[in-house]
């Protein structure tokens, strides 16, 4: 893996942060693998409870790096090979799976925003379950600016957050947006003065409840919010059954009932 992506985990919370503090860890192609690596890594990783994205040296991510979007100038044809011939097994494209792989994972997944986050970067922390950002971060969704449309994955994550007439005005006009302005759209979770600190303490938090619980709500949500009418109450069914009277579901009744911390396998 890139040294560029850096992944540390600690009593079952994984960070990982991008590392291009001099660019504004801004997407070199590189770190469309690193980032792909390290999300199919912790689909693996024993214990895991919840995953924290943030940027090194005060931001989060200034987008695709200009300098590889003007050397794939010449590579246009292997471009459009990778964005429209997913690997074998993949729904997202190599372009995509950066991000997509976060909404594949498990556990929550928290993306602590200072300074900018624009792009690329934005899209990544969309793919985020929650987002913590400073009230004075400067984001968004910038792709129309370079006569390209958003194409990370944001199909899949902008539909939950905003209406369609909200999402067309944002990534039409790649209109910069506060961290204040982006809560009031409904883009952002929570401002907080040190979001990376408050991530931190929310995995913490995450990490007392059953996992099969939170990966239970995760796929819940992601599966039904945007499903007609009815349509989600199998989805429901199909979940909850599995976790019904399992170890981790006992555990937690059994460890509120004793006033005690809960131990999940």
């Amino acid at each position: 893996m890139s040294d560029e992506v850096e992944v540390r985990v600690v009593d079952g919370v994984a960070e990982v942060r991008l590392n291009r503090p001099a660019r504004k860890n801004a997407l070199n192609l590189q770190m469309f693998d690193a980032l792909a690596e390290a999300g199919e890594a912790l689909k693996t990783q024993a214990g895991l409870r919840a995953v924290i994205l943030h940027g090194a040296g005060g931001d989060f991510c200034a987008g695709l790096d200009l300098e590889v979007m003007q050397s794939l100038a010449g590579r246009l044809d292997e471009m459009r090979e990778r964005l429209l011939n997913p690997a074998q097994g993949e729904r997202a494209n190599w372009f995509q799976k950066p991000c997509y792989v976060w909404q594949e994972l498990g556990v929550p997944v928290i993306a602590a925003i200072e300074g900018v986050c624009l792009g690329g970067g934005m899209q990544l922390a969309l793919a985020a379950d929650f987002r913590i950002a400073r009230a004075d971060a400067r984001l968004s969704i910038m792709e129309a600016k370079w006569g390209l449309i958003p194409d990370m994955g944001i199909s899949q994550t902008l539909p939950k957050l905003l209406r369609a007439d909200q999402a067309k005005e944002l990534m039409m006009t790649a209109r910069m947006l506060s961290g204040e302005a982006a809560l009031d759209l409904g883009l952002i979770t929570r401002l907080m003065d040190d979001p990376i600190a408050q991530a931190r303490q929310f995995a913490r938090e995450l990490a007392l409840k059953s996992p099969d619980a939170l990966r239970g709500v995760k796929r819940l949500v992601d599966r039904t919010w945007a499903l007609p009418e009815g349509d989600g109450l199998a989805v429901e069914a199909a979940l909850q059954a599995p976790i019904l009277g399992a170890p981790n579901q006992i555990e937690a009744v059994m460890a509120n009932l004793q006033k005690r911390a809960p131990k999940f396998s």
